[in-house]
């Protein structure tokens, strides 16, 4: 009976001791603070977020590139996004090179996840879209093809590629 009455109030004093008395070192202001927080470079840039940080594109297409571009959009891509302007799940992609910059697009392939949560344009198009892209794990190497078949698209759906890198 003893040792019930001690336990008890070892469990109370450990409660009371990790509550505290609220008298902590660090404060908490209620106040808005006096700047906006500060926007990535890459995002102000229009690169989205991710490692992907620059992309040397030539003006001709890599037909090679291309086809291994294609191939995946089939696998991964293609029940969710249309070549063409229409919106299925996600948006077409008819003219998106012309809107987005090269590295914004790896970006949001590679980095989805993180696009959709941090970049403005990735959660306007979630807003829009309703659905979350999911992470379909593609490499970088395998973005950068996708992005050279996209080009390509553009050439043929709208006759200009690269506008949005202008």
């Amino acid at each position: 009976m003893k040792n019930l009455t001690l336990i008890k109030m070892a469990v109370a004093a450990l409660f009371f001791y990790s509550c505290g008395s609220g008298n902590n070192e660090e404060t908490t202001s209620s106040s808005a603070p006096d700047t906006a927080p500060e926007v990535p470079e890459s995002i102000a840039e229009g690169k989205g977020i991710g490692e992907i940080e620059e992309v040397n594109l030539e003006e001709e297409l890599d037909e090679d590139m291309v086809k291994m571009g294609k191939a995946i959009y089939d696998m991964k891509c293609s029940a969710c996004h249309k070549l063409t302007d229409q919106r299925v799940v996600g948006p077409g992609f008819q003219g998106v090179t012309n809107r987005r910059k090269p590295e914004w697009i790896m970006n949001m392939i590679t980095n989805v996840d993180v696009m959709l949560d941090e970049d403005p344009a990735a959660r306007a198009m979630l807003e829009e879209c309703l659905t979350r892209m999911p992470n379909q794990n593609v490499s970088v190497g395998d973005a950068r093809n996708i992005l050279e078949f996209f080009r390509n698209n553009d050439v043929e759906k709208t006759g200009n590629k690269d506008q949005a890198n202008s």
